[in-house]
């Protein structure tokens, strides 16, 4: 296990500090470094140089030699030239938030479309970083009509970093039809999606496991749950049908975090589309967190990045079993239960449905015997209020969507 230091910078702009900080000793302990100590400053603003003071360079040294540190973390994405100056200033590794992320993400991928995309993410973060980190050695090169050592090795990495980036770029555009026109034909069907989205470890996986509970056919698998950052990158959708018949499509997507890198958003867009196709966004908030109402701000600011509208939102407020003494959320519909007791469930469940059928329409409808593959049809998909016999057919009172009523409008009485 490579032992760390971790470092802020606390300006005039930076809000929340602390909690940004415990919160990168999170993300170091999901990347299994060993946090030895923290190190902050407070200054106007980072220095050009070394993003921190030249006299917290050598307090920063001085700790890691002291204490036998690997590897330093800062808080805050480092420029290439922070990053070298860095490096020579302290003698050892330093990386920053961003790449800690990403390599979390690298380790927790398991999914091909997951891979891919964390690589498209590390070759973007990367490419403009090699640019910096040979520009002095191109600056030394030659005279002239010459074309010196670092300057080759500058433009060898970039096109090799390009050709890798169009290369994944062209692997996922496949995935990604494929996932396109799984929902094409979901939206065609009217199928009703719920897409789960939220704060890292506010306990989508959980809460999606705990709906297979309440599911009458429940032959789905559950999903891996489990109380860490970024339990879940890969999009897992299983299918709940209630006792009404009413069912619908559930995906749990990847959690968010404060500080996202810009290029893990971009690479993950094709997975997120989820959130913008579904009927409906359940907004997973850790109620139990101090800090749950930063977290559900950061996850809407990242929706609206995606351009998310005209989909209902219904904050679910998570974990009531652990709140004590906070309080109430200002968040709005809402709805307060706990996926590890189930309380409350009964009551999402009913929301959920009311959300995603209340536009359906009770219809009548006359079906001849010789038609008892279309009774059949509705009899195991759709709401049955009635039914009767007759000497000619069945009337069958039935619940339907906007395409059922259409498909079946010549039966509808």
């Amino acid at each position: 296990m490579e032992k760390a230091i971790l470092v802020g910078l606390e300006t005039k702009k930076s809000l929340e500090f602390d909690y940004h900080m415990r919160e990168l000793a999170a993300l170091a302990e999901a990347c299994n470094l060993q946090v030895l100590d923290t190190i902050t400053q407070r200054l106007d603003g980072p220095t050009a140089a070394t993003y921190i003071g030249s006299g917290k360079v050598i307090e920063l040294k001085d700790a890691v030699v002291a204490l036998g540190a690997d590897i330093v973390v800062f808080d805050d994405e480092l420029s290439p030239t922070h990053i070298r100056n860095l490096e020579k200033g302290i003698e050892a590794k330093v990386i920053d938030r961003t790449i800690l992320i990403l390599d979390i993400f690298a380790r927790r991928a398991r999914t091909k479309e997951a891979m891919l995309q964390v690589e498209l993410a590390q070759s973007q973060y990367m490419l403009p970083r090699t640019v910096g980190m040979y520009s002095s050695l191109s600056r030394q090169s030659g005279g002239i009509g010459s074309k010196g050592p670092g300057e080759t090795k500058l433009e060898m990495d970039k096109r090799i970093l390009r050709d890798k980036i169009i290369h994944i770029q062209e692997e996922l555009k496949e995935i990604v039809a494929v996932r396109r026109t799984q929902r094409e034909k979901r939206k065609k069907d009217q199928v009703a999606t719920v897409a789960l989205t939220g704060y890292t470890n506010s306990g989508k996986s959980t809460i999606l496991n705990k709906m297979l509970e309440f599911s009458v056919t429940n032959s789905e698998k559950y999903v891996f749950q489990k109380d860490m950052l970024f339990a879940t990158l890969e999009t897992a959708t299983r299918n709940i049908v209630l006792q009404n018949k009413h069912q619908f499509l559930v995906t749990d997507t990847v959690g968010f975090i404060s500080k996202l890198p810009h290029h893990l958003v971009e690479a993950f867009k094709s997975t997120l589309e989820e959130i913008k196709e579904a009927s409906l966004i359940l907004h997973i908030v850790d109620g139990s967190n101090p800090k749950a109402m930063n977290q559900a701000e950061v996850v809407d600011e990242v929706l609206r990045s995606l351009e998310v509208k005209d989909v209902p939102i219904i904050y679910v407020i998570n974990k009531s079993d652990m709140i004590k003494d906070q309080p109430s959320l200002q968040l709005n519909p809402r709805i307060t239960i706990s996926a590890l007791t189930g309380d409350g469930f009964v009551k999402l469940m009913g929301l959920i449905d009311e959300t995603l059928y209340s536009k359906n329409q009770l219809m009548t409808l006359f079906l001849p015997y010789d038609k008892g593959q279309i009774y059949s049809f509705l009899k195991d998909n759709c709401n049955i209020i009635s039914t009767e016999y007759q000497n000619q057919g069945i009337l069958v009172k039935v619940e339907l969507n906007d395409h059922l009523v259409n498909l079946y409008k010549s039966y509808i009485i």
